[in-house]
């Protein structure tokens, strides 16, 4: 058969904690929207049986070498190869139908197959290879600031129970805890009906191409926001369910859009030294009243666009202005940059016209500020119908592997190519590794603990056999 045949086959927590996922005692009972009933599916006497021989195959100490070597090979976006290359050899070696699937000459997808008898549901299990940070002082500098991170390096360190290192968190350790749940279920030799994919992409990493007013930042280390997503989609792989492996310990239908805004402000050309003698306007003396306003504002944007599982977050993100190398110039034009997370029930017009309205009301209160407002990027958000099956089947191996009610994601913002997934017709679940919430350690902590990655790999597990071992008819009733 050829290989694109193959392919083409039809409480008592925190609040952060609780939105990151974290372990914790059952919350009490609510008739919160976010919370849906989990439906029961009873596995047979055969199932079960197919099941905790898999769970008994699951090499915890291959998923900790896994994880470590994956942070070892650095995957930058736009440079992804090496990882993805190193990847399709251990899928090999462990005896799964993996090749990859190039891009360019510097970026491709890696992707892995264990086939079913075919009468049952294609199952996806997704994640991307590229890192928010390059692990490069160049690059990462300006914005990660002073304070040493290594866990913003491309180096695995252990120490206890505690992974850290650039990714493992988001997603390349939950990454590694799909590709060893599906060697698991190869290794017990569960006889599956359904075909089961890994698919590893590249690009998931929220990115796009500027021209700034110093440099251009444009080429492939800025083609992010789902391309590999979505070119292993349009090149033959395709699924009936797909499980996300991007963080949150919570099984997650539902995930925000994204619009970015570039917000021009004009002013007057000046010389510092006779700026008295000429009529003066500072583009970045408006901008920070506008800023001002803005920051003002996002609370209540959240507040009016909260539904379901999503809380959509806003911020002013970038500046540009002027010439740091010659501050003696005031310089004509001013660029702010705003990210405006959306509700998935949202359209981006209408996000455009609530800050169109705002920066209006803004400006009443500052005369004279002469703007534009353009929306430079809109990536709608998505959702899954909480009763589909790939929701229930991942809510009920949460609860088998925690022995436990679910605890429900609330107030979620953070993108995902589940967006780009859903849009393309695949119902998809989110659920990956817990955040690490500690008061000593910065936020954006680049970690998970050793017994989070267990945990997650056995969720895997339970839900692959849960679907792919019964008919296509079972899972869409």
């Amino acid at each position: 058969m050829s290989r694109s045949s193959i392919w083409t086959t039809p409480s008592d927590m925190d609040p952060l904690k609780r939105r990151l996922g974290h372990r914790t005692a059952s919350p009490p009972p609510s008739t919160d929207p976010t919370e849906v009933a989990v439906r029961p599916a009873p596995l047979s006497s055969e199932q079960q049986k197919w099941l905790d021989r898999a769970l008994e195959c699951v090499d915890d100490d291959a998923l900790l070498r896994l994880v470590q070597d994956m942070i070892n090979v650095p995957s930058p976006t736009g440079d992804e190869k090496a990882l993805a290359q190193f990847l399709v050899a251990f899928m090999k070696d462990r005896g799964l139908d993996a090749f990859y699937q190039e891009i360019d000459e510097h970026r491709g997808n890696s992707l892995a197959r264990l086939s079913g008898s075919g009468d049952g549901p294609d199952l996806l299990l997704y994640g991307h290879l590229d890192t928010s940070f390059t692990g490069r002082d160049e690059d990462d500098y300006p914005v990660v600031g002073d304070t040493p991170r290594p866990d913003l390096r491309p180096a695995a360190r252990i120490d206890g129970d505690l992974v850290t290192g650039l990714g493992v968190s988001n997603p390349k350790g939950a990454d590694a805890c799909a590709i060893m749940a599906v060697d698991a279920v190869r290794m017990a030799g569960v006889p599956l009906r359904g075909n089961v994919t890994v698919g590893l992409a590249v690009g998931g990493i929220h990115k796009r191409p500027i021209r700034g007013v110093h440099r251009a930042y444009t080429g492939r280390a800025y083609l992010g926001f789902g391309i590999g997503c979505e070119f292993m989609l349009k090149h033959g792989v395709r699924a009936d369910f797909c499980i996300s492996t991007k963080p949150g310990y919570s099984v997650i239908w539902e995930e925000p859009g994204e619009c970015w805004f570039a917000i021009r402000f004009d002013g007057s050309l000046a010389y510092t030294g006779v700026r008295h003698l000429y009529p003066y306007r500072n583009p970045i003396a408006d901008a920070a009243n506008v800023i001002q306003g803005l920051e003002a504002w996002f609370p209540e944007y959240t507040r009016r666009n909260t539904r379901g599982q999503i809380a959509p977050q806003a911020a002013v993100s970038a500046i540009e202005a002027g010439w740091p190398f010659k501050p003696e110039f005031v310089p004509g034009i001013c660029t702010l940059y705003v990210d405006l997370r959306t509700n998935a029930r949202t359209d981006p017009l209408d996000v455009k016209r609530q800050l169109d309205a705002a920066i209006a009301e803004i400006c009443k209160a500052h005369p004279g500020i002469r703007l534009t407002c353009d929306m430079v990027l809109s990536a709608p958000g998505s959702r899954t119908d909480p009763d589909n099956w790939i929701i229930q089947s991942c809510l009920r191996a949460w609860e088998a592997i925690e022995k436990r009610s679910h605890v429900f994601a609330r107030e979620t913002s953070g993108t995902t190519d589940g967006n780009v997934l859903r849009t393309w017709g695949i119902p998809t679940a989110r659920l990956g590794l817990p955040g690490i919430v500690d008061a000593d350690r910065p936020p954006m902590f680049d970690a998970c603990r050793v017994e989070d990655l267990r945990r997650l790999t056995r969720c895997y597990v339970h839900a692959l056999i849960d679907t792919c071992t019964r008919s296509r008819e079972q899972t869409t009733t």
